[in-house]
């Protein structure tokens, strides 16, 4: 995937005030204000749509997003400074990493649109994959839930098998999210998928500690 550079990429990012640098170093535990709230993460947190309307909707709970892609994370904090958000921080990393920054801590993950990875011999870097699934392990407070939406079909099917194998339980499950009844949060490409009429899958797997 080739990404526009943004002119002024690294003054966005060098004056964000919510974008953890120092990964190595870094005490979740005092990262936010108020930290008795739960920590919900989006890895692969786009333009940051999703995650902005989260922190607006649900004041009592703290979110981290996970972008691997710094263009895509200028772009995202250029939106997130019109708001004053207390509740957001945001990290530069790949998703293999998230078992090194957090330990014991997250409360819901978020796979929003992951990259679907179609072919064969690629599906180890699915981010259901059972690899990732495994690193997920130790980032969870106590009870894993896990929330993923795709519009990729094949990426959906081989997640409930993961997930499954990792003795997950779906508690929640939508073929056509849209036209259900569970409560949403949309993403860029989400609202870009439903103008066009593709269906969203979705579903929510729990597994407890």
């Amino acid at each position: 995937m080739r990404l526009r550079n943004i002119k002024n990429k690294e003054e966005i990012l060098n004056n964000c005030n919510y974008l953890i640098t120092d990964i190595e170093n870094i005490k979740i535990d005092k990262l936010f204000k108020n930290n008795g709230r739960p920590i919900h993460l989006e890895i692969g947190m786009g333009k940051g749509q999703f995650l902005i309307k989260m922190a607006l909707k649900y004041p009592q709970i703290n979110f981290i997003g996970i972008e691997k892609y710094s263009n895509v994370l200028a772009r995202a904090i250029a939106k997130i400074d019109n708001y004053k958000l207390d509740n957001i921080f945001l990290i530069c990393t790949d998703a293999i990493n998230v078992n090194k920054i957090f330990k014991h801590q997250i409360s819901c993950l978020y796979l929003n649109f992951s990259d679907p990875w179609p072919k064969k011999k690629h599906e180890k870097r699915r981010l259901t994959s059972e690899d990732y699934l495994k690193v997920y392990e130790d980032i969870f407070k106590s009870k894993k839930i896990i929330i993923q939406k795709t519009d990729n079909q094949n990426l959906f099917e081989s997640s409930i098998i993961n997930l499954n194998k990792m003795n997950y339980k779906i508690t929640e499950i939508s073929l056509d999210l849209k036209n259900s009844e569970i409560e949403n949060v949309t993403t860029e490409y989400e609202d870009k998928f439903v103008s066009q009429d593709i269906k969203i899958n979705y579903l929510k797997a729990e597994k407890e500690d």
